[in-house]
């Protein structure tokens, strides 16, 4: 029954993820997430591996299913043509524009639908959008904002969702935060990235979620009832 429970309590997280895929199937420059599982064995492995103390009950008690990690989709989104100024498509698809949070904190982002706010270029949740010396963009009349634009360069190994589109840096040292130094190669002007979410895709996946729930659930019914058939006949001998 161990393995069955933690089964479900997988599908559940994995019935999360798939609906936020699919909540943002319109999102700019969204990239969708994913969710891997091992097993206990697996986790014992490496502590083994690693010399640290370890517990087993025994083999079979210890292949309750677990997630094992989260990983973001890194395939980039269809590109749509927009001919507005202020909307901009990265080419590389580790590349991001770098927005401030409002802890002061550089977010990178794939979503360049940008607006301008005050004299100030801003992203969709009015976020400054920043140049490569990491400052805020100021519209003013003559600049030319593609060539200005600030872009980074990491893996999404070293990136965790925040927000809708964007992403906060696990460690600093792995970004290239001035990665371009002609932005106007690097991006492209009234085009737009959008989510790389298919649609009919994530719904097979959360039917098949689902699915995986309710045969979990059949099951540990069905052993439940055994037991307490079981019971009944002990008590009654």
């Amino acid at each position: 029954m161990y393995p069955l429970a933690a089964g479900m309590i997988n599908q559940l997280n994995r019935v999360d993820t798939i609906s936020n895929n699919l909540a943002n199937a319109n999102t700019n420059g969204y990239k969708q997430t994913g969710l891997t599982e091992g097993t206990f064995n697996n986790y014992l492995d490496k502590a083994v591996e690693q010399n640290k103390p370890t517990s087993k009950l025994n083999v079979v008690m210890n292949n309750v299913p677990k997630l094992d990690a989260r990983f973001i989709n890194s395939e980039m989104g269809p590109m749509v043509q927009t001919a507005n100024a202020l909307d901009f498509a990265l080419k590389q698809p580790d590349t991001f524009f770098k927005v401030q949070a409002p802890n002061g904190e550089i977010h990178l982002t794939r979503d360049g639908s940008f607006k301008v706010v005050n004299d100030q270029l801003v992203n969709a949740n009015n976020y400054p959008v920043l140049d490569g010396e990491n400052e805020p963009i100021q519209v003013e009349e003559g600049v030319n904002i593609a060539a200005v634009l600030g872009i980074a360069q990491t893996t999404y190994d070293n990136l965790e969702n925040v927000g809708k589109n964007g992403f906060r840096v696990k460690e600093n040292a792995l970004v290239n935060y001035n990665a371009v130094e002609d932005p106007l190669t690097a991006a492209e002007q009234g085009v737009l990235e959008k989510s790389n979410v298919n649609s009919v895709t994530a719904m097979v996946q959360l039917i098949d979620a689902h699915r995986r729930f309710e045969q979990a659930q059949k099951a540990i019914t069905g052993i439940g009832e055994m037991n307490s058939k079981m019971m009944d006949k002990l008590t009654a001998n």
